[in-house]
């Protein structure tokens, strides 16, 4: 799988994911139509990446977005009730487009070598087609509830237990070498926030998430695969 493969994947299932954010939130939104909760949801969602990325999502004013967004105060009020909420659901979204990509690329047959490198695939590539969300969820996290911020934690426990879990199965099949793959699992998670935190730095050297991908999976090769083994 390369990235054009998993673009052509994931935006089959684009509007499901929108479609779940409306039912997710069905309480709180007073649109009924959900053809227009759907691309209005997208919109504001959109409005706040471009916005927050030049100044912040706490200077961000309810006007801004109005603005950006073309939707009037009334309308935007109409699908979150504060912009704490609107931070909620856009934080917890995001955690459910992880989780389900995850799962859907990867299945329980794998091997463990396939399994490593789907995981670590659709996770840099997620990031690179979703890279505003990405970035956003890691730099507002701050400013998150106690709640909301143990479930970022558990987010980022979850994704690093896949991994440790796809080693500890390839060491028992004799595919990894014995180590602490707990520690692996959260190298490689550093890893994989390095390319959406400092996308910068690999667009100005040309480095493509293709190319950023096999240099990852090629240091796990290298770490954790025995000698006879290959990713």
């Amino acid at each position: 799988m390369n990235y054009a493969d998993f673009v052509r994947r994931f935006d089959e299932s684009k509007e499901s994911l929108f479609h779940q954010i409306y039912q997710d939130n069905r309480d709180i939104i007073k649109i009924k139509k959900e053809a227009t909760a759907i691309k209005n949801f997208e919109k504001i969602f959109d409005a706040v990446f471009r916005i927050t990325y030049e100044k912040g999502f706490q200077a961000m004013t309810m006007r801004d977005l109005s603005r950006e967004t073309q939707l009037s105060m009334g309308a935007l009020y109409a699908y979150f009730q504060s912009k704490d909420e609107l931070l909620t659901i856009i934080q917890r979204q995001g955690r459910t487009m992880i989780k389900r990509v995850l799962e859907s690329h990867c299945t329980p047959k794998d091997s463990p070598l396939k399994k490593l490198t789907t995981v670590v695939k659709a996770h840099l590539f997620l990031s690179e087609l979703a890279k505003p969300w990405f970035y956003f969820n890691f730099m507002e996290a701050k400013n998150l509830s106690d709640t909301e911020r143990e479930a970022i934690l558990a987010s980022e426990a979850y994704t690093e237990t896949i991994l440790f879990e796809i080693l500890e199965d390839g060491e028992q099949k004799g595919v990894f070498q014995a180590g602490n793959h707990m520690l692996t699992a959260s190298i490689i998670k550093a890893m994989q926030q390095e390319w959406y935190l400092k996308r910068w730095k690999y667009t100005r050297r040309n480095v493509s998430v293709d190319d950023y991908a096999a240099c990852v999976l090629g240091f796990i090769e290298s770490y954790c695969v025995k000698q006879e083994g290959k990713l």
